[in-house]
């Protein structure tokens, strides 16, 4: 959804400069801010107390009234089921108990994702799109008071909601939306008519699209007088006269979702239905993935502990060779990946929800950080788990429970979770932004001291000596250092070393490839996720010692846990150190080239193409003829 052009043409659209403080940014600087994540931010018990109290009802309606294999069977969630997530209010999660919502926190919010994604991804899904990308959030963060008490109260309620942003030909960068004031395939225009707008256009991929009663659309309005133009941010109710659903898309997983193909024709809608103002569409929409980002790390830290539990009743129940196949070497290693990486997934997740609801950080690096991670990392998971599995792994739950074996969903879980590599950002474009944030961080540090093809060393002192400090050595060589976490100091301090070397590498890449550095994406991808395992370690560690002191009978438990994750988060960190220099990418590229040339075409001989011939994408429409006003 959002693209590394999306972020430079929106200005603080994306993750520009903020005035708060940022862990995640300041970690690619070499500066270790603990301070920043730890102590972690208490909750308030009543908040609490609120908050158990809607998971216990969200987790008793989902096994009484929830059927998973229905929804396979009719790839459709019931109407009934959808009935009964409005009465017990989760619709309205985060909305303002004011407003007609439950007023509960994001640390809550991203709970009940994570046990609704358990249960049935497509849920978790229509909660996540109707809440963090719909019009509640939107209207939330930008929305005049008028417009809240209008609309929050419905979609808190009983009114599903969608968010109209990708358009067939925009995909991950919606700064591209719209770019003439004439409807063509691939964009939406709303035109200045009197007293508002009129809507015309397509959008592709709208999650709850076929059965929303109200939308947020984001379309580009032209430049004129008395207009500022730019994508722009609407209230649509769904039924407005003019909107068409023209298709429900079917994809791999996630049969039950509700995703459109959705035409606009000359739909009207009032001035007072705009969000703030003309041009911040951008804004709202890439501020609002913050929120939706987070649900993607959160049903990522519940299909993780869904995983951790199959594999455990599994490697205990199962038996070969005399013994249960979790006393296995190979076995157990799957187990303690699956394990370990649960806990570290939901440590990242509960310090960035907590920072999110304190409101004293700056969290969008650190939310685009926890979306990747949770995306990739929890697809090794699930894989992981498909094969410990074996072919009970790969047969269906409903053939499963055909045959008298109990129905464990794991190849439709697979199946279900391989999305989350793709929207709210793919995991590429996700490791392009958030490179971008720490890129430009040593950058605006560094730029005095940067040379071309220089000694690294060279530079480094250079940049120390001119008020960079944080790539000195210091503290996180001392072995006393951070001796108040006990056994699990030595990680704080491999955190603070690494951070070091993070920055180390990237005025290294500056120096070696200046500002083709951006062009060396896989370069990039590998800095980002070294800077995420970093974070993640940080936050498994503080998620442990707030277990242990928020529950002194897991005294000895959540160590065990972190110190399990960090050693396995440790090794993939050294790991892309080491390709960082050490690698194969311009041979990769140059061989991609010459594939794309059709050089090797006769490698694809012996083959036949069920796909048929023509385009990957539909033609376009003609371009806007001369004189046709053009948006800019």
């Amino acid at each position: 959804m959002a693209g590394n052009a999306s972020e430079k043409q929106g200005g603080d659209s994306g993750l520009a400069e903020s005035k708060l403080p940022s862990f995640g940014r300041q970690l690619f600087l070499g500066d270790f801010r603990l301070d920043l994540i730890h102590p972690q931010p208490r909750s308030d018990p009543d908040e609490v107390e609120k908050g158990e109290r809607f998971l216990e009802a969200l987790r008793e309606f989902l096994e009484t009234d929830v059927d998973p294999l229905e929804i396979e069977r009719d790839a459709k969630i019931p109407d009934r089921v959808v009935d009964g997530l409005k009465a017990i209010g989760a619709l309205g999660i985060k909305v303002k108990q004011e407003y007609g919502g439950l007023g509960l926190s994001q640390v809550y919010y991203n709970r009940a994702i994570g046990l609704a994604a358990s249960w049935h991804p497509a849920v978790a899904l229509l909660l996540s799109a109707h809440q963090s990308i719909g019009v509640a959030e939107p209207l939330r963060l930008f929305g005049s008071e008028d417009q809240k008490r209008k609309w929050l109260p419905l979609v808190a309620k009983d009114h599903i909601s969608a968010f109209l942003l990708t358009e067939p030909e925009v995909g991950s960068d919606p700064a591209r939306m719209g770019a003439v004031a004439r409807p063509v395939y691939d964009d939406i225009v709303a035109t200045p008519v009197e007293g508002g707008y009129t809507l015309s256009g397509r959008k592709l991929w709208a999650t709850n699209g076929t059965i929303a009663d109200i939308t947020v659309v984001m379309a580009k309005v032209p430049e004129s007088e008395g207009h500022r133009g730019g994508i722009s941010a609407f209230v649509m109710p769904y039924d407005s006269e003019g909107v068409t659903v023209e298709h429900r898309n079917a994809f791999m997983g996630l049969h039950g979702i509700e995703n459109s193909v959705t035409h606009l024709d000359n739909v009207f809608v009032p001035e007072e239905n705009r969000i703030a103002r003309e041009g911040d569409g951008l804004k709202i929409a890439l501020s609002t993935l913050n929120t939706g980002r987070l649900g993607v790390m959160a049903s990522a830290v519940g299909t993780a502990k869904w995983c951790t539990k199959i594999a455990r009743e599994w490697a205990v129940e199962r038996a070969q060779w005399g013994r249960s196949i979790g006393k296995h070497d190979a076995v157990a290693q799957m187990v303690a990946f699956i394990a370990g990486s649960a806990f570290g997934m939901e440590a990242m997740l509960d310090v960035v929800g907590r920072l999110a609801d304190n409101k004293a950080n700056d969290v969008r690096t650190e939310a685009a950080m926890s979306k990747v991670y949770g995306a990739e990392l929890g697809w090794r998971v699930i894989d992981t788990l498909v094969q410990l599995r074996g072919g009970r792994g790969y047969e269906t739950a409903a053939s499963l429970r055909a045959r008298g074996e109990k129905p464990v969903p794991v190849e439709q879980v697979m199946r279900d979770f391989r999305v989350n590599r793709i929207f709210e950002g793919s995991s590429e474009i996700m490791h392009l932004m958030v490179a971008r944030e720490g890129v430009e961080a040593v950058l605006k540090e560094t730029s005095a001291f940067v040379k071309p093809d220089g000694d690294v060393k060279t530079m480094v002192e250079d940049a120390i000596a001119g008020g960079l400090p944080s790539l000195a050595v210091d503290a996180g060589h001392s072995p006393r250092s951070f001796d108040e976490f006990g056994e699990l100091a030595p990680y704080l301090r491999y955190v603070e070393d690494s951070s070091r070397r993070v920055a180390r590498s990237i005025l290294e890449g500056l120096g070696r490839w200046e500002a083709k550095l951006q062009q060396k994406q896989t370069f990039l991808a590998r800095i980002v996720d070294i800077g995420a395992e970093l974070f993640a370690i940080a936050a498994a560690v503080c998620y442990a010692d707030t277990i242990r002191s928020d529950h002194p009978e897991r005294k000895t438990e959540p160590v065990e846990l972190a110190q399990l994750f960090c050693e396995q988060a440790k090794g993939r960190i050294e790991r892309r150190f080491n390709e960082l220099w050490s690698n194969c990418d311009d041979a990769n590229y140059a061989a991609a080239q010459e594939v794309l040339a059709g050089r090797y075409t006769w490698l694809e001989d012996g083959i036949a193409d069920p796909s048929g011939d023509g385009p990957m994408m539909p033609p376009l429409a003609e371009p806007a003829a001369a004189g046709d006003a053009v948006a800019t």
